[in-house]
């Protein structure tokens, strides 16, 4: 006689019937919280490149002890070992230009930095682009909105059932898709802010971050030497096929971008090494075959989204900012809450500096000073 075997229930509406359940802020007519900061679309409007510019990275002038950044911080912890911290009792809006300094300096050490609290959403966007601009020259995306009466670097993330634009981007795959925003322009940037001003309900909608520095790291020193002195092609083009298929409404603000970096990059402030492609963006190495190429570069993907030992997932509330050097991580969504949920954010985007490659080295001595690799007698 088979034996029935009961299904695990799902059902967790008393526990979300419970007073003790936290939810996350809504309005109850349905209406978002930040109507300003609603998306807009005009297929008309055009932009021109930025081109290059000389960058000063702000961390340089650092206090590495970072007193004006923590002076009012009550805690603070890392999300894990590799990547991420979080810090609370600071308001990034009071800051002052030292403290951004060592702001850029953590971001760049750390990877991401998480504020809770925060009040960036509220202060108006001129505050926030001069702000935010103390890292670098504002980035205006190619076809992603911006708020209809706000300015056009104010790029707005947006998903809910009357905006499905996001939701139709990633249909019939992952939205899991690991990258560094913008990485074909050929200055990519760097130390850039994300402002979520309204969540799913309950759960849902973090940000994935993965270390770059480490993934370079937590290869081998031979095959680490080999990766030195590539360059790959990165290009935009299938963002922009996807954006066309939106027809009429279409927003092609310019060109399709494609450029060559480095593989292997050195970040200007903190001069670590880190592993600069991502499967959004990377499209071959110069000088191989297809073939050659696509075998590495897969294997670089495969690397970077299993590895969870130098990643970490960020959990928004409203008022939450993320802080994070796009020069040393990749980063992804996730689009695991239910569809026609809200999610609303903004993101401000510096560029930086045109990246530098990393020397070939022969030996650079770092598997002695790696101490599980000689512990296990692998070098």
């Amino acid at each position: 006689m088979p034996i029935a075997v009961p299904t695990p229930s799902t059902n967790t509406s008393s526990l979300k019937d419970s007073k003790a359940h936290l939810a996350r802020p809504k309005n109850d007519d349905g209406s978002p919280l930040y109507p300003d900061y609603m998306p807009f679309y005009d297929p008309l409007e055009k932009v021109e490149d930025l081109g290059e510019f000389d960058h000063f990275d702000p961390g340089h002038r650092a206090d590495p002890s970072l007193p004006n950044l923590l002076k009012n911080a009550t805690k603070s912890f890392d999300l894990s070992p590799h990547v991420g911290t979080e810090i609370h009792g600071v308001q990034l809006s009071q800051l002052t230009p030292e403290g951004l300094d060592e702001l850029a300096l953590l971001a760049a050490q750390r990877g991401a930095l998480v504020f809770r609290d925060q009040d960036f959403g509220d202060i108006g966007f001129e505050k926030q682009k001069e702000l935010v601009r103390h890292f670098g020259p504002l980035h205006i995306h190619g076809w992603a909105p911006h708020p209809m009466r706000g300015p056009p670097e104010h790029m707005i993330i947006y998903d809910h059932k009357d905006d499905l634009r996001v939701r139709r981007s990633w249909a019939g795959r992952s939205p899991v898709q690991w990258h560094t925003d913008q990485s074909p322009e050929i200055q990519p940037p760097g130390t850039t802010f994300i402002c979520m001003l309204e969540s799913p309900s309950t759960a849902g909608g973090d940000t994935l971050i993965s270390s770059s520095v480490r993934a370079y790291y937590s290869l081998s020193p031979k095959f680490r030497r080999r990766l030195e002195g590539l360059i790959a092609v990165h290009s935009n083009d299938d963002g922009v096929a996807a954006e066309l298929k939106n027809g009429k409404d279409s927003v092609m603000r310019r060109d399709v971008l494609k450029t060559e970096h480095p593989v292997v990059i050195v970040h200007p402030v903190t001069k670590q090494k880190a592993l600069y492609v991502n499967p959004v963006y990377t499209k071959y190495i110069v000088g191989y075959d297809k073939e050659e190429s696509d075998y590495l570069l897969n294997f670089l993907y495969n690397h970077i989204a299993t590895r969870q030992d130098f990643s970490c997932r960020v959990r928004y509330e409203a008022g939450t900012v993320l802080v994070w050097d796009q020069r040393v991580t990749n980063h992804s969504q996730t689009l695991d809450y239910p569809v026609g949920d809200r999610r609303h954010a903004f993101r401000l985007t510096p560029l930086a500096n045109k990246p530098i490659p990393a020397l070939v080295e022969e030996d650079d001595g770092e598997c002695g000073r790696d101490e599980q690799r000689a512990q296990l007698n692998l070098c």
